[in-house]
């Protein structure tokens, strides 16, 4: 039996077989363009479709996560028509003769950059947000397709990170809980997880070769354990149990 050790953003019990979170590599080259100006009109496309894409999320996150949590991808959309954004990355396409893809990248990088270092939590938590928005209109601009839950059961989902985004959008039917590496309990994808009431866990240092292993996520403890003996499994389905019947005498 291994048990791993993370921050629990949601208590609650959940037992499962694990999967990874698949998306695109989204790997962004470099690449030396005739025509800048139409490069700038392709960037300016992926933007377009990416507020509208936006959009759909925030009616779709009121309707499952309230308002309040679902303004947040309003604030993806200002981000995306902030000046200094847009211009940096058109002026990087302009004068570099670069593809929109790699300036997006780019200028993506270094904004995060720019909050990561910032005093301030709340600011800091923002880097993470426009990562986001950058691989949204990176995806586009690709032609690839959103990350995906790979499995007809109900699974613990594991990843790197899921963007506040890919967390709204996960099917929760199938999905019991999540487990990433990185991430924070201030962040947005955090509170979307609470909002949802997931069982989550973040800040777990993930060992390879961990897809379709059995496991138990314990969001109270903030434990991810691996190959439980007959007795933890035990403890934990009854514990499971218990917690079902509290919520169905609310």
């Amino acid at each position: 039996m291994i048990t791993l050790q993370g921050k629990g953003v949601f208590g609650g019990i959940a037992i499962g077989e694990i999967a990874f979170f698949k998306r695109d590599s989204g790997v962004v080259q470099r690449k030396k363009v005739e025509d800048p100006q139409a490069e700038i009109q392709r960037f300016e496309n992926a933007k377009a479709k990416a507020i509208e894409e936006l959009g759909e999320l925030y009616d779709k996150a009121v309707s499952e996560v309230g308002e309040s949590n679902a303004m947040l991808f309003q604030t993806h959309q200002f981000m995306l028509e902030d000046l200094d954004y847009v211009e940096a990355i058109e002026n990087m396409i302009q004068t570099q003769s670069v593809n929109a893809e790699y300036a997006v990248s780019v200028t993506g990088d270094n904004f995060s950059q720019m909050f990561a270092s910032m005093d301030d939590d709340y600011m800091r938590e923002r880097a993470a947000d426009v990562k986001d928005v950058s691989n949204r209109v990176i995806r586009i601009l690709q032609g690839k397709e959103k990350g995906t839950v790979d499995s007809e059961e109900p699974v613990i989902l594991v990843a790197e990170d899921l963007a506040p985004s890919e967390t709204v959008q996960l099917d929760k039917s199938k999905v019991l809980s999540f487990v990433t590496h990185k991430g924070s309990t201030n962040s947005h994808t955090a509170i979307l997880a609470r909002t949802m009431n997931i069982p989550a866990l973040i800040g777990v240092e993930l060992p390879e070769n961990l897809e379709g292993k059995m496991a138990i996520v314990d969001g109270y403890e903030g434990k991810l354990i691996l190959d439980a003996d007959e007795e933890t499994l035990c403890y934990y389905e009854k514990k499971k149990e218990e917690e079902e019947q509290n919520i169905q005498h609310i």
